[in-house]
């Protein structure tokens, strides 16, 4: 798009700009105030043309895309075509707009919903997981196997001599967990505590540490203490760890199935509207923004980077940090196809939105802020919090908007309940054979359920 500024309203602006600036600008020789036009042109006036420049730019452009009902996917590129005294401002601007897009029938969408209930072997199986979580260990007299915790001092040596982090004093792991070295977990494994060994070890090809992939290295190792795990009672002390402070196990095991259920809920809910999205991808021919896809690319990076600790405080909300510098090992390509995805979804799901005018259901959304809050003491003070803070809110109906896109899209689709285990549903994994258990339900079957 090239724009057009008319000379007189763009030299009027610089007039109007110089003027103001001669009655506070401080030159030796003038007074206050009486500093002559003509002085401050020469002085000032390249550097005022510059800055009526870029917000004229700025401000027609915006004008510009309005009267034109145009919306920028991104930043425009803005290129100054002529800006000389006595002639109209002119420039270029290049901008990518959004795609449109023509919706598919949501009837082709076809979509698997997992089925699956917590049986009572599920819920032995979660308790044997929250006994093992909170187990102790007891200090015993006999040689090291695995499932005990050790601890080692240990020196290492490269070509006969000591190397940096190959040495360690009073340090503890676990037996059989690959916390360390298997030859160094074998040349440990059946020692009794005060033994004192020797072993080699080699390093893997791929250690982080490049001065050590592949090498072998001389281990000293000296059995400071070894003891095996103990598990926790099934009593009331362990329940009341949990917040059961009576009802015993029964209680215990009532609290740990509703804790499962909800889980398993979200995560089929969660598999669903995975299989939801790429359908609506699949089905669609969208022409990607490729500011957008650069944006994504680099949101995606700065979340790796953000999740990995590598920053020193959180970029979320700074639109100046350069994500290009996060995880700068590795290439955009790395990103790429997710940024692509997210991006493509993202549009038809507006689109959506827009051709359907969905707006936020008022009571999804409280009910969604009363189960975040149901977990704490006082939940109708997190209730309010949330109604309080615009941005927390927001964020609450953004999701409660994407949950009405899903149920209108599933509302037309093909949708097949296929029959899981809990641990299946939890870790997304399919049934062996992968074939659904029950036939399609219907819109009308869909709608009542």
């Amino acid at each position: 798009m090239t724009i057009v500024v008319p000379s007189e309203a763009f030299e009027k602006q610089i007039s109007d700009r110089l003027a103001a600036t001669a009655q506070r600008v401080r030159i030796d020789g003038f007074r206050p105030g009486k500093v002559p036009l003509r002085e401050v042109r020469r002085r000032f006036g390249a550097a005022v043309r510059r800055e009526v420049v870029g917000e004229l730019m700025q401000s027609s452009f915006v004008d510009a895309i309005k009267s034109e009902s145009l919306t920028p996917a991104g930043r425009p590129n803005l290129q100054v075509l002529n800006m000389s005294p006595g002639n109209d401002l002119e420039f270029a601007a290049t901008f990518e707009v959004f795609p449109q897009i023509e919706l598919a029938k949501f009837s082709d969408v076809q979509i698997e919903r997992p089925r699956a209930t917590v049986t009572d072997a599920d819920i032995d199986k979660m308790t044997a997981t929250l006994r093992e979580q909170r187990k102790t260990f007891k200090d015993v007299e006999r040689a090291a196997k695995d499932g005990d915790r050790v601890i080692v001092d240990y020196k290492g040596m490269l070509d006969g001599e000591e190397f940096a982090g190959g040495s360690g004093e009073g340090v503890e792991f676990v037996l059989g967990q690959g916390q360390m070295l298997a030859e160094f977990e074998a040349g440990v494994r059946g020692q009794p505590s005060g033994a004192q060994v020797s072993f080699e070890a080699t390093f893997p090809d791929d250690y982080r540490a490049e001065q050590l992939k592949g090498r072998t290295v001389q281990f000293e190792v000296t059995v400071k203490g070894v003891a095996e795990p103990e598990l926790p009672a099934l009593d009331d002390k362990f329940f009341e760890s949990f917040g059961i402070e009576e009802g015993g196990e029964t209680a215990f095991r009532a609290e740990v199935r509703a804790n499962m259920e909800r889980e398993l809920a979200a995560a089929a809910r969660n598999q669903v509207k995975r299989a939801v999205m790429d359908e609506i991808q699949r089905l669609h021919d969208v022409t990607l923004p490729q500011a957008m896809v650069r944006e994504e690319v680099g949101s995606l990076r700065h979340q790796m980077a953000h999740r990995m600790g590598m920053h020193e405080h959180d970029h979320d909300h700074d639109h100046d940090h350069d994500w290009s510098k996060d995880m700068p090992g590795l290439p955009d390509d790395f990103f790429l196809p997710e940024a692509q995805r997210r991006v493509t979804v993202g549009l038809i799901v507006n689109e959506i939105i827009r051709v359907h005018g969905l707006t936020p259901d008022a009571g999804r959304v409280r009910a969604r802020v009363e189960e975040l809050a149901k977990p704490y003491a006082q939940p109708e003070q997190v209730v309010n919090w949330y109604y309080s803070n615009e941005a927390q809110l927001r964020e609450i109906e953004m999701a409660v908007l994407e949950e009405q896109v899903i149920d209108l899209v599933l509302a037309d689709a093909q949708v097949f309940d296929v029959d899981r285990s809990y641990d299946q549903v939890i870790t997304g994994a399919k049934s062996g054979d992968g074939e659904p258990a029950v036939a399609a339900v219907g819109a009308d079957q869909q709608e009542a359920s």
